[in-house]
């Protein structure tokens, strides 16, 4: 599997698994998409069982630093997208550094 795992791969993988044409995978996940990105905007909570929970929450206006420069300016406050990942991913994800740290030993 590469690096990055685009939409392109996630739908021929989808196409493969199910046997639907490439067509019907497409559009069935830009609706699936389309939904998660309704119910974001409208301040819903998207749970996807197993993966994970999606939420917006609202970031407060704060000072920030150019680290270049070490200028102070005014960060504006905004909403932003988190993701909380399942505890079976979780899981999943140690698993995965615990493999990583005995194989650099």
């Amino acid at each position: 599997m590469p690096a990055t795992v685009t939409r392109a791969i996630v739908t021929t993988a989808a196409c493969e698994t199910t046997g639907q044409p490439k067509s019907d995978v497409t559009a069935i996940g830009q609706r699936m998409f389309e939904l998660i990105g309704d119910a974001l905007k409208s301040g819903e909570t998207v749970k996807l069982t197993g993966f994970g929970t999606l939420e917006v929450r609202s970031r407060a206006e704060r000072v920030g630093r150019n680290p270049r420069t070490g200028t102070e300016h005014k960060i504006t406050s905004r909403h932003t997208v988190v993701f909380t990942p399942s505890a079976k991913l979780r899981t999943g994800l140690e698993s995965l550094s615990r493999t990583k740290a005995a194989a650099a030993e």
